[in-house]
């Protein structure tokens, strides 16, 4: 019972990446607030609307282009008419037969590169032949990458070093300025991957051949959504202590997309680590759970978990990977500190100069609540598409 509920309760308010984890914040806001980028994108998907990109002769290249808030960077650059290259470690899946539709709806106008950001000299040599192929012009390198798990081993492979990767890759071919898409929850840090994403932001200061925008954001609405299904299959939302322990204002992929993207021409954002935080009011995990159960019509059923249910775990699991020297229980123990962090930190900033965007919250819930949660790596164990969409994807493919 103890560990299936922290199965449950892990899942419902950890992301399952560190990009996910990280909740929004950052800097000035711009005219793209008055936005929406939705429905821009959809009245004029490749249309022109960044003056630097303008001419269509700018480059940026997009890392960790598959992502979460990569599919959205990959998409907002094309849509602000940067010359857009998109790397991946599998460009067959992106451009194959099953992705057509992920490819029409992030991919299209971009250029595709595979490669391995793991990999230095295979990172350096891609960069290389892009610079080349767009006559040395690469204005901006943004980084979505993100470890998936958290723990440590991954975290420092990729939040840190393949991040770390891009950096120098960028600086070899001379690229003018460099993007990060970071997390809020670093400015509190008692986490691996907090401490490898601090790494590579000291890295990225120190060095002098680039100039960059840390944007650290609070939550994305993925990290918040994970209990649709949950809720949907007639189970009880699950909350720790009384549900109004945390408070967060998350922001949508499409918003924060924008922000990374005007990153690359606002001077005022040159060289600044940015908090950046969506429209919305503080937002307790209650509050979460209601508007969530608005979006699909039914009454509120909730289940309070106590906070000490995350300790006990922590303290066994720890207590065995200690005893035993076990990496697999030390990484689950980290796991359990993921969770924990989340339900008792809040992700949130309040200074307006540090909110943007305009889709709320419950837009996102009422749109997810129809559509499903799609192309989405983030999505937790108990979430799927509806099966009528996925009946309907079938037939299409």
């Amino acid at each position: 019972m103890i560990s299936a509920l922290f199965l449950v309760a892990v899942a419902a308010l950890s992301p399952s990446s560190t990009s996910a984890f990280a909740p929004i914040t950052s800097g000035r806001v711009s005219s793209a607030l008055q936005m929406n980028p939705f429905e821009d994108f959809m009245k004029n998907p490749f249309g022109t609307v960044s003056s630097v990109g303008g001419s269509g002769e700018k480059v940026a290249v997009i890392a960790g282009a598959t992502g979460y808030i990569g599919k959205s960077t990959v998409r907002e650059s094309v849509r602000q008419g940067y010359k857009t290259v998109a790397l991946v470690r599998d460009k067959k899946k992106v451009e194959s037969e099953e992705g057509k539709q992920l490819y029409a709806t992030f991919f299209e106008g971009a250029d595709v590169v595979e490669c391995d950001v793991c990999d230095p000299e295979n990172l350096t040599e891609a960069f290389k032949e892009i610079s080349s192929r767009y006559n040395g012009n690469i204005d901006a390198v943004v980084s979505c990458l993100a470890s998936r798990s958290g723990i440590k081993k991954d975290a420092y492979a990729i939040d840190y070093q393949a991040t770390l990767n891009c950096l120098e890759s960028g600086r070899a071919v001379g690229a003018r300025h460099f993007v990060l898409l970071s997390a809020f929850c670093v400015k509190n840090p008692w986490l691996q991957f907090q401490q490898a994403k601090l790494k590579f932001e000291a890295a990225l200061q120190e060095q002098k051949d680039m100039t960059y925008s840390i944007v650290r954001p609070t939550a994305f609405f993925k990290s918040v959504s994970g209990q649709l299904e949950v809720i949907q299959s007639g189970a009880p939302f699950v909350m720790f202590g009384d549900g109004e322990v945390t408070r967060c204002n998350p922001i949508s992929e499409a918003d924060l997309a924008t922000y990374l993207i005007d990153c690359i021409s606002d001077k005022s954002r040159l060289n600044k680590i940015i908090n950046l935080g969506g429209p919305d009011e503080p937002l307790t995990m209650k509050k979460q759970g209601e508007m969530l159960y608005a979006a699909i019509g039914k009454e509120p059923n909730f289940f309070y978990a106590p906070l000490w249910l995350f300790d006990v775990i922590i303290d066994s699991l720890q207590w065995v990977a200690d005893t035993f020297k076990s990496e697999k229980f030390e990484n689950a123990a980290e796991l359990g500190r993921i969770g924990k962090y989340y339900a008792v930190e809040d992700m949130l900033t309040t200074d307006p100069s540090e909110k943007f965007g305009t889709m709320t919250l419950q837009e996102h819930y009422n749109k997810i609540a129809v559509e499903g949660q799609e192309y989405d790596p983030y999505t937790t164990m108990f979430a799927k598409a509806p099966a009528k969409k996925v009946e309907e994807e079938k037939v299409a493919a």
